[in-house]
């Protein structure tokens, strides 16, 4: 919004006042230019807020339930939300033909999110030649996994090799849990370790 004489952005607000449709909401400023004293009047229209459907991953679960947003806003993957059931993360965003990083908000057709309010439950996998122990883990959202850690869990000691996020596969570096999906490691001939992930399991599973 610019002086249409001088082009500053620096006004001040005379009157103002709304006017609603059934599907826009349109507002109307006298305004006055504080760098040249011009009065001039300025129109500003919007889509009124609208319902959109929300898939909330919580514990393994997936919960929908719909937000009002605006759908002139754009939403990009990442970004938080404040719905019924808490804050929670975009993890993916799906129009009507894609899913895709980010969208204004009229062309989405389904929001997909992570709890942010709740631990992360991740999946940890123990190769053991042909066998596999799995386990659920419930970790705090910042908790950091690194591959080639040494961690103990349960009656294992194991080497971190691969973590699988909600979007790639890691074979060298790090990831916090709440990206994390799952963790695959192998047992070691070793006493010592990083850490102890016992006390965060929540289940023992069937391999997967």
């Amino acid at each position: 919004m610019e002086c249409p004489i001088c082009g500053s952005d620096d006004f001040d607000i005379l009157n103002s006042k709304q006017k609603s449709s059934k599907k826009k909401i349109t507002e109307e400023y006298l305004l006055k230019c504080v760098d040249c004293g011009h009065v001039f009047k300025n129109v500003v229209s919007s889509k009124k807020p609208q319902l959109y459907r929300v898939i909330i991953s919580k514990q393994g679960e997936s919960i929908k339930t719909f937000i009002e947003l605006s759908p002139n806003d754009e939403l990009i993957v990442g970004d938080s939300l404040l719905t019924e059931e808490g804050q929670v993360k975009i993890t993916s965003i799906e129009t009507e033909n894609k899913r895709v990083k980010k969208a204004l908000v009229e062309d989405i057709v389904t929001i997909w999110a992570n709890s942010v309010e709740i631990p992360a439950r991740i999946g940890f996998s123990v190769d053991l030649h042909g066998e596999v122990d799995s386990y659920k883990l419930d970790l705090d959202r910042d908790f950091q996994i690194s591959t080639e850690d040494i961690v103990k869990i349960d009656k294992h000691i194991v080497r971190i090799h691969v973590i699988k996020t909600h979007e790639r596969k890691i074979t060298s570096g790090f990831a916090r849990a709440e990206v994390i999906k799952r963790v695959y490691g192998k047992p070691v001939k070793f006493n010592n370790f990083d850490y102890d992930l016992t006390k965060y399991i929540v289940k023992k599973t069937l391999s997967e």
